[in-house]
């Protein structure tokens, strides 16, 4: 059966994920350690961000994690220090980070823009929240325009890597499973799209995720989106 819907993944496939997120994680992780700088930096660790290097661990909770899994993460070191509003503090630094921070990987717009012109149904699925979500590709001109169905981890459909998205988008355009493609950077986007049963999963490699991961997960590895609709098309 035909592909006709696509639904990305946010960070890592349509926004810059280092460029976009290496501050937002510094700045949650000063927030989550009451601004102690050290404690900060073992609070980036062990999200998966090395502090140093700010290399960020593929499959780790500041990688692909949502709102709780990073929430989670922290509290678990911060042990009797956990701030009262640790959740609601983290995505807020994320919603106003986003907004301020927030680049697309080069020739994603041009890249959903395309394939939006032959027909595709287009839809995004991250385990950011919704707020987080619309806040980082709102300063991008068409980019929410271009599609019918937006969910973050809170909107009721559940988190990757569970199916609950896929199922969910599906249902808002019409499609069944295998008429749709997943793209992602992360493990959990392709686990979300193996679990639904879709037609086809794309891994990008414009993120955190690496080849040797991503590829047993993947019906096709790409560099990036801008490669897409010249992969659908051929």
């Amino acid at each position: 059966m035909a592909i006709r819907g696509i639904l990305f993944d946010k960070d890592g496939t349509i926004i810059d994920y280092e460029r976009t997120w290496i501050p937002i994680n510094r700045e949650v992780a000063l927030f989550a350690a009451g601004g102690d700088a050290r404690l900060a930096e073992r609070l980036l660790s062990a999200g998966g961000h090395d502090p140093l290097t700010d290399a960020v661990t593929p499959g780790s909770a500041l990688a692909a994690g949502s709102l709780e899994d990073i929430a989670g993460v922290f509290a678990a070191c911060l042990g009797d220090r956990v701030p009262d509003n640790l959740a609601e503090g983290i995505d807020r630094i994320f919603r106003e980070g986003g907004a301020r921070y927030s680049h697309l990987i080069d020739g994603a717009s041009a890249a959903m823009a395309a394939l939006h012109k032959r027909g595709y149904r287009l839809g995004i699925a991250t385990n950011d929240t919704i707020g987080g979500l619309e806040a980082s590709l709102a300063r991008h001109d068409g980019v929410l325009d271009l599609c019918e169905f937006v969910a973050g981890c809170d909107s009721g459909h559940g988190a990757k890597p569970e199916p609950g998205m896929v199922t969910a988008f599906a249902r808002a355009v019409g499609l069944t499973p295998v008429e749709i493609a997943v793209v992602g950077d992360a493990v959990h986007d392709l686990e979300m799209g193996h679990r639904a049963g879709v037609g086809l999963k794309v891994a990008v490699l414009s993120g955190t995720g690496r080849h040797a991961d991503l590829a047993p997960w993947a019906d096709v590895v790409l560099e990036s989106l801008r490669e897409l609709p010249a992969v659908l098309e051929s």
